[in-house]
């Protein structure tokens, strides 16, 4: 059983993601020390929050990082605070937390505005004024605004700010793809430098939980690709159901971990991790 906990120090992210793998940092260290991988691009095909890519760039235990997502507007983020610093930084001083403000940007992310940077500042808005950081779902507070946390209990400005700038340092080290995660995989799995952390949608309660959300057959297909990369260096994290334990039987390095994360309340989460045959895996 591997137990993992988010260390403030080590957040980086802008984004909330409830059960984010940010705590997974130091394990990935270790995974990467001890596999004496050198010059590593570290690549997250479901990016998301994006917590463990950063921590291991800016604290240098990796050369560059590849984050991929889907979800359009995700990518619009990740594109907007990379490309569009100044502006984005300015937009998040300006703009105030109210819930009129909070339905304008409702919209323009439910509209999928083609600005990618008004779609990838409406995606952080929202992000970081509802309720578990989920997208589609409510603002803390309520529309009333007369709970115990209201619209600004997790929107520090300066600290978020801070964030983002430090980020944008390192734009010529990022990557920032919008495809499918599978055809990422694809595309860097011959590159030997490459290491591969995949954190596909739960089987469970995938639906409830994202916007792309995978069939069975989905997850069928990302393990017979990963299932036929032999010498290619991955962990892939999973809802521990056994539906996904028969997917990835063969694999023999494969572990139960518990997360602790925040979703309305503290909750620890159990999942599997897996290792590709060609990995190392630390005591």
């Amino acid at each position: 059983m591997i137990t993992a906990k988010v260390q403030r120090k080590f957040l980086f992210t802008p984004l909330r993601y409830p059960g984010g793998k940010t705590s997974l940092f130091e394990y990935f260290d270790a995974v990467i020390k001890e596999n004496n991988l050198k010059d590593v691009c570290y690549i997250e095909p479901y990016a998301g929050g994006a917590g463990a890519a950063l921590s291991l760039l800016l604290l240098e235990k990796v050369d560059r990082i590849v984050i991929n997502d889907y979800d359009k507007a995700i990518y619009a983020f990740w594109r907007s605070i990379l490309e569009h610093t100044d502006e984005f930084v300015e937009m998040i001083e300006s703009t105030p937390l109210s819930i009129d403000v909070w339905k304008k940007q409702r919209s323009i992310y439910s509209n999928g505005s083609d600005d990618l940077l008004e779609l990838g500042f409406a995606t952080f808005y929202l992000n970081r004024t509802n309720r578990s950081g989920i997208l589609t779902g409510g603002p803390i507070g309520g529309m009333a605004q007369q709970g115990k946390w209201l619209l600004d209990a997790r929107f520090n400005k300066h600290k978020l700010i801070e964030r983002i700038k430090l980020i944008s340092l390192y734009a010529d080290r990022i990557t920032v793809l919008n495809k499918d995660g599978l055809d990422v995989i694809r595309d860097y799995s011959d590159d030997l430098t490459s290491f591969f952390y995949i954190d596909p949608p739960y089987y469970d309660k995938g639906q409830c939980l994202y916007l792309n959300s995978y069939t069975h057959e989905d997850h069928e297909r990302l393990a017979n690709l990963l299932n036929g990369l032999s010498r290619t260096k991955w962990i892939l994290s999973y809802d521990n159901v056994p539906q996904i334990r028969k997917l990835y039987e063969a694999r023999k390095q494969q572990y139960e971990f518990s997360l602790h994360y925040q979703a309305h309340s503290s909750k620890e989460g159990s999942e599997l991790i897996v290792f590709s045959d060609s990995l190392v895996v630390p005591d």
